[in-house]
């Protein structure tokens, strides 16, 4: 059977909605001369990180300056100071000034890094010039190309730097002149080539570069058509395809406005046709979507930064990760099943699905380069290694079959793409050293984190608790990198002083900067989903929040029982553990939604919630209690089912 024709659902134009809710889609469409020059750049840029990947990265500091060096460049040529210019076909003069000045000053720190070494480390003010030069231009490059928060966040910190020492209390400090301040962010690894941009300009680069080479073999519609194969037909099934679609896009893109866009497009149209409310079709796109950041084996960017700052390997992070987002998933697919059962809703005919043999059949060796990189970062290589030879296998599996044969404008496309992509991580990258700097230098981020733990009390829960509003606090306004990055510098530390495992405190801050993505006010792929169904934001926006209810709970369990994260060789203990969490899981998402085999009754729905939390808390006689009352439960619907008595109350 032929696959469902998806131009015939996509119903908007997904790319003005991910410029409203995406500031780093906000970029110039050149065409002639301009386009071929920004080509060329990005092609160079791509090809240069491919190089240093296969054959050798060159020494961290000079990694790191041509890295930047390439990104100041490309944002200030692709990115309108203002929205009054964003139309030109040309930059200004001011924008390739900005963008020759942004080389120079990232290359500064790789042409004068030996010379400066010489001189044993001592700056002169030839070097202070263009340490001030190119910090104020990475801050005009973040604001032009993620937006105003995290530049502004970054110049509170730099103020704290210089007048932090006219503050009284805990919070003041001996104070610190302009020029220790610009010499320790420009110029050592603690400030914005520090580890963030280290990252970015190594693993993040190259992911997104393997990203960009599988979505221009028709990774997204393989992806979209073993999704419509598996769940189409089953009960409300579109929505079931973009929990699965989103699923597995995530493991090749990190943005989750970005996922939106690519399977909401066919996916938010496709549960409307079948009757889902539009706030509600928006709300699964979002919360599926939001959840490709935290499923391996490709988490979002901030995954490896986790990695780096946690000094371990990122196979460790990802084996981490497999279990509690693999429960985010379940709770989303059984409140989308039950939703679905509820209010009536039928599959798509079997005639509009495509044939799952088939799509195996002609593309299954697209999947060859996912599985060779989890076979590589599982083995102990690299991910900087598994990346590389996983794009090279990209490009030898897309030539299996002639419809996904990777030809040369394709390579092209896909490093131009994927230079495109990266440039706005390494932007967030580069600006958030302005902070941790600051943080390193002032000490302040153990002085919040002490703070944190004297406002709880010592409360682990308490703690815990403040950790995640502060967390998603700070995602209202950054991108996720960032915002883990930032969490991790002055909230994690709490967590770990308190006796959190070092990985459980940091997967804690993690998953809240994933899901500020869902939470009103500034709820961003929420509100791109409600974009492309026309429905509410903020209706979206909360029932977003209803559907994610288990990965806002997650975090907390895992923290408790860290066995959750895998971290174990007790294999009983393991699988009680694991047993337990999807039953808790599963009646969550059922007293969420507030059905089972009939509506529920008040009552039903608080035993269905009182003993999913008792059997997700860890600990035997939580889990027997959390049994009891679910089995009271769903006895109860049982019997008023065969009864056929209504909900008195839901």
């Amino acid at each position: 059977m032929d696959s469902v024709n998806q131009d015939e659902y996509s119903l908007v134009d997904t790319s003005k909605i991910v410029e409203e809710f995406q500031a780093e889609s906000r970029f110039r469409r050149y065409t002639g001369v301009w386009a071929k020059v920004i080509s060329v750049i990005a092609i160079v840029m791509s090809a240069f990180h491919l190089y240093t990947a296969g054959f050798g990265t060159l020494q961290a500091m000079k990694q790191r300056s041509v890295h930047l060096a390439f990104v100041l460049g490309l944002i200030f040529l692709l990115y309108p100071a203002s929205r009054k210019t964003a139309r030109c076909n040309k930059p200004t003069w001011l924008d390739i000034l900005f963008a020759v000045l942004g080389i120079i000053g990232g290359l500064y720190n790789f042409l004068y890094f030996d010379t400066m070494a010489m001189r044993g480390g001592i700056a002169n003010n030839f070097d202070y010039f263009w340490g001030v030069v190119t910090l104020l231009l990475i801050l005009e490059a973040a604001r032009r190309c993620i937006g105003k928060e995290l530049p502004l966040l970054s110049l509170v910190f730099v103020a704290y730097g210089l007048f932090g020492n006219r503050i009284p209390g805990i919070f003041g400090h001996t104070g610190f002149t302009w020029d220790r301040i610009v010499y320790h962010l420009y110029f050592s690894t603690e400030g914005i080539f520090g580890v963030a941009l280290s990252v970015s300009a190594t693993y993040i680069f190259m992911f997104i570069l393997f990203g960009a080479f599988l979505g221009e073999t028709g990774m997204a519609k393989f992806i979209n058509d073993i999704s419509m194969a598996l769940a189409g037909g089953s009960a409300g099934g579109p929505a079931k395809v973009a929990i699965f679609a989103s699923a597995l896009l995530g493991t090749i893109n990190g943005s989750a406005v970005a996922n939106v866009a690519t399977t909401g497009a066919f996916t938010i149209p496709l549960m409307k046709s079948i009757g889902y409310k539009p706030h509600f079709a928006g709300a699964v796109e979002a919360v599926s979507s939001t959840g490709g950041q935290i499923m391996p084996p490709v988490m979002g960017a901030a995954a490896f930064v986790m990695a780096e700052f946690l000094g371990m390997p990122y196979a460790k992070i990802m084996i981490a990760a497999i279990l509690p987002a693999l429960l985010y998933y379940l709770a989303d697919f059984v409140q989308v099943h039950f939703e679905a059962v509820k209010i009536g809703l039928r599959g798509l005919p079997r005639s509009e699905l495509p044939s799952l043999r088939q799509v195996l059949r002609t593309r299954w060796h697209l999947a060859i380069p996912l599985l060779a990189i989890v076979y590589l970062l599982l083995t102990g290589k690299t991910p900087l290694f598994a990346a590389f030879y996983g794009t090279l296998i990209t490009i030898v599996a897309s030539w299996f079959k002639k419809e996904t044969r990777l030809s040369l404008a394709g390579l092209l496309r896909a490093m131009e793409s994927g230079a495109r992509e990266a440039i706005t991580v390494a932007i967030a990258c580069a600006v958030v050293g302005f902070i941790v700097g600051i943080v390193t230098l002032t000490g302040i981020g153990l002085t919040i984190g002490d703070n944190i733990l004297a406002l709880a009390g010592g409360n682990l829960l308490a703690t815990m608790f403040l950790t995640m509003v502060l967390s998603i606090i700070l995602g209202m306004g950054l991108p996720t990198t960032a915002c883990y990055i930032v969490a991790a510098t002055v909230a994690a530390p709490a967590l770990i002083k308190i006796g959190v495992p070092d990985l459980a405190a940091h997967m804690f801050v993690f998953y809240y900067a994933c899901l500020a993505n869902l939470t009103p006010p500034v709820a961003l792929a929420a509100y791109a989903g409600a974009g492309i169904a026309g429905a509410n934001p903020s209706k979206t926006g909360w029932t977003a929040v209803r559907l994610a209810i288990a990965g806002f709970i997650i975090p907390f369990l895992f923290v408790y029982s860290p066995i959750l994260l895998l971290q174990t060789r007790n294999t009983p203990a393991l699988v009680q553990a694991i047993v337990t969490a999807i039953l808790g899981v599963t009646a969550l998402g059922i007293g969420a939604e507030g059905y089972f085999l009939r509506l529920t009754t008040l009552v039903e729905r608080a035993l269905f919630f009182a003993g999913a939390f008792g059997l997700m808390i860890p600990g035997a006689y939580t889990d027997l209690v959390g049994l009891v009352l679910v089995a009271l439960a769903v006895a109860s619907q049982v019997l008023r089912s065969r009864r056929g008595l209504p909900a008195k109350s839901a």
